[in-house]
Order: structure tokens, then sequence, then C-alpha cells
């Protein structure tokens, strides 16, 4: 390892999303969140009892979520009257600007994917909600690794999700006749990069990285060694540093409590109505999902505390 990089290696947190259980990266105390990307959850790989993951109709305000599928189907429905699958290495991306919801509803039972949130910029986070599908992503090959490059740029490649930060991401699958399989992933300099494992033995910069922790490389760093038990699999994401203070808190992002409060109370409000105005006002999160779940509720904001990152 070179004398520039400064590799720091976290724990994960352990919870359950619509009965998957995940490993939470991003945000915790120590890694608030990289460039923009303010969530990383590995969900999986798992086949929870039928009917297999099912999460009900929720909000999202102030950011965009990412999904990248590697194993299983999901059904996604959203205010917007959306109703798309997404499948094995194809992803979704869902900007809820000033408002949206959506649910989640697993079609096998078997799921393995990464979850992920970007924080919109303070210029772009009142925007339109907008729901985009991608099932076609850029590949190459690095090393002994097949790389599919998910967001922003990385390897003379582009991805196609739009996307309103400096930021990339990556998938990496070692190949399975290479043992070990090797490369040198070359990174931005300007940027700060998180290094996850979703499956096999994977070490970097000759350190093992379990599922239980991921890797932190702060700005300055140029590339990153990698080295990995054949057919392993590992994310980088990584990103320009968000110098905007933000608030995260349930499904929302935002900068002040008092924006917090409200889109919960308008939330809670619009759960319980099919009606299109709410107090004489539009539905701020759209029309109701076209789901047989149950909404979600908010958890109370009664005596929290946030906490603004940068």
């Amino acid at each position: 390892m070179s004398e520039s990089k400064n590799l720091q290696r976290l724990p994960t947190r352990i919870a359950d999303v619509g009965g998957i259980p995940i490993h939470r990266a991003i945000p915790q105390a120590a890694l608030r969140k990289v460039g923009a990307w303010c969530f990383l959850d590995h969900a999986g790989p798992a086949t929870p009892p039928p009917p297999g993951m099912q999460v009900g109709p929720h909000p999202h305000i102030g950011l965009q979520t990412f999904t990248w599928m590697i194993e299983g189907e999901v059904l996604h429905r959203d205010s917007l009257g959306t109703e798309k699958i997404i499948r094995h290495g194809q992803v979704n991306l869902m900007t809820a600007g000033y408002g949206i919801a959506h649910s989640e509803e697993s079609q096998t039972l078997g799921v393995h994917a990464a979850q992920l949130w970007i924080a919109l910029p303070d210029s772009h986070r009142n925007i339109p909600p907008r729901f985009q599908h991608y099932p076609d992503l850029p590949k190459t090959q690095i090393g002994d690794f097949a790389v599919t490059v998910l967001a922003g740029e990385a390897l003379g490649l582009t991805a196609p999700a739009e996307v309103h930060t400096p930021l990339m991401g990556v998938d990496l699958l070692a190949s399975d006749s290479a043992s070990p399989a090797r490369a040198v992933m070359p990174l931005r300099a300007d940027f700060e990069h998180a290094v996850m494992s979703m499956s096999g033995e994977v070490r970097v910069e000759g350190e093992l990285l379990p599922s239980e922790d991921v890797i932190y490389l702060p700005v300055g760093t140029t590339e990153v060694n990698l080295e990995c038990s054949p057919g392993s699999r590992l994310i980088i994401i990584g990103g320009e540093p968000m110098d905007e203070a933000i608030l995260l808190w349930w499904n929302f992002v935002a900068r002040t409590t008092e924006e917090m409060q409200q889109a919960q109370k308008q939330w809670e409000a619009e759960a319980a109505s099919t009606e299109d105005t709410i107090n004489g006002q539009p539905r701020r999160f759209g029309k109701p999902v076209a789901s047989v779940l149950r909404s979600l509720h908010s958890p109370s904001l009664e005596g929290v505390s946030l906490r603004a990152s940068k």
C-alpha cells in the first residue's frame, strides 16, 4: 500500500428491510456520506419465507434512490403510476425531489442487491419527481475482473443514470478462472471512495474485507489494489466531497428539522386518504401507490435531535 493511501475499515450495522437481512454501511457515526452517496445497504443474498421482501408504500424527499439488482426480481410501484420489475444486472433510479412515494415487492424469494441513496444538492432537492429504469449498463474488463459501471464515469465509460453531483459507482466481479483474481483499480484523486464486499473473499490492499465491514478511502487516493477469490463480487462508490450540510431521517433528506416535520405531517395525512387534495392543497407525494401493501407510517420525531452531516 502506497503512503498516499489511508485505508480505514469500518463496521456495518445489521438490520432488516421487508424481511431481508441487510448490512448498512452508510450512514454511520464515522462515515455519514461518500460524496453525495448518503446511504448504502447490502441486501442479502437471502431467501426469506414467502412472500419474500415486501415493503409497503413510503415517501422520500430530497434524494435519489439507486437500486443495483444482483439476483432476484422486485416490482417497483410509485405515485407517478410507474410499475416496473427490476431484474438481474439492472438499475432503478428514482428521483424523489420535492416528494414521491413507492413500494417494493419481491417477485422471487431470493434477493441480492445494493440499495443506495444519493443526496440531491440544494439546487436540485425540490425538483419534480422522476423514475428511470436502466436495463443496459456499460461494461469493461480490468485485470481479472468484469466491471459494470453503475453510475458516473469510470475506466473511460459513462453510466446512463442521471445524477446531479460528480460521483461514480462500479461493480466488480472476479473471474472464476483466476485464483486469486487481481486488479489495480484507478481512482479519481479528487473523490473520496468506499469499498464493500458483496460476496466471496475480498482483499483490499492485502487486507481482508468481510461482508460486515466497509473500507473508506479519502481524497488523494489514486488507485486501489484488489485481490479476490474466484467469483467474488464487490462494489466501489465515490464522489466529490459534498460540503453541504444535510439532515437524514427515516426516508427524508432535508436541511432543517422543520422541513422534516412538515414532510412527515404531509405524508401521514396523505397515507390515510385517497383524495386528490389534502386540506385544500395538492398531494405532495402524488397519487396513492397502486399496491396491496399497507402504507408505512413514519416514526415519531418527538425528542429526536438531528445532527447535520458535512
